[in-house]
């Protein structure tokens, strides 16, 4: 990523700024803690980290036009659940990998005005057809919609949150 410059360094350097919020929100949580419901809602921090892997491989897909749908398109329920043999830390790494393929991606993009049209959906009756800079802002808006998340169900399970401080850095705080 370091090559890239202008409009596709600065999406992806929010982008992994987003990701690295993400994992301080699960750092040192162990696998029973990551499946914990803590709110009304049926997300586990487990489940944000499985389901953003899916967003990631989904969209790198996408953007890069291979043929067919993304693996596992248009995604169910279980892009939500830490599977049989899944620990927290596997989904961690395989989120991490994810993120890479994502830069690896972007960085063979020459035009983020291109259009491509996007597969079927339950929720499109007619896909649109989105800007590679659109899709990866959606992948970033994505992402910090689900770090919300992951901070309000990290503070109800343990009275961590994760805070920002005036150098930018963030940390985990009780």
């Amino acid at each position: 990523m370091s090559s890239l410059s202008g409009e596709r360094a600065t999406i992806l350097r929010i982008l992994a700024e987003q990701r690295d919020l993400l994992l301080i929100t699960v750092r040192g949580i162990g696998d029973e803690e990551a499946t914990q419901r803590t709110t009304v809602s049926d997300l586990t921090l487990a489940g944000i980290v499985k389901h953003l892997t899916a967003c990631e491989r989904t969209w790198a897909h996408i953007v890069t036009e291979r043929d067919g749908n993304p693996p596992g398109w248009p995604g169910s329920e279980e892009q939500y659940r830490m599977g049989e043999g899944e620990t927290l830390a596997s989904l961690v790494a395989d989120y991490t990998a994810a993120a890479r393929e994502t830069e690896e991606a972007v960085a063979t993009l020459t035009d983020l005005d291109r259009v491509i049209q996007l597969p079927a959906a339950p929720w499109w009756p007619e896909p649109p057809a989105w800007s590679i800079r659109f899709i990866l802002l959606h992948l970033l808006r994505e992402t910090a919609h689900h770090c919300g998340h992951a901070d309000i169900i990290r503070e109800a399970l343990d009275g961590a949150n994760t805070t920002r401080s005036m150098t930018g850095e963030a940390s985990i705080t009780t």
